[in-house]
C-alpha cells in the first residue's frame, strides 16, 4: 500500500467514527442529518477519487459527480427543512 492509501483509510476511520458520534450524541441537533450527509459525501469524495482512480479520469466524470453530489445536497438540506 502506498501512503496516500493509508492517510486515506485514517481519514476514512476519522470520518466514520465522527458520524458515529454525530449520530449518537448530537442527536437532539436539528441539522445534525445534514451534517451526517456531509460527511458521507466527503467519504464517498475520498473513495471515488482515491481507490476507484477518478482523479486520473477524464475532467468530464470529475466534474459530474461534484455536480451530482452538489445537488443531492442541496435536495436533502431542503427536504430535511
Amino acid at each position: 500500500m502506498q501512503k496516500k492509501d493509508i492517510y486515506t483509510l485514517v481519514a476514512l476511520i476519522v470520518l466514520t467514527i465522527t458520524t458515529a458520534l454525530f449520530a449518537t450524541q448530537f442527536n437532539s441537533l436539528k441539522h445534525v442529518s445534514i451534517i451526517i450527509l456531509v460527511l458521507s459525501i466527503f467519504k464517498f469524495v475520498l473513495v471515488s477519487f482515491n481507490f476507484m482512480e477518478l482523479k486520473k479520469a477524464n475532467p468530464f466524470w470529475k466534474t459530474i459527480i461534484i455536480i451530482y453530489l452538489s445537488i443531492f445536497l442541496i435536495v436533502m438540506s431542503l427536504i430535511v427543512k
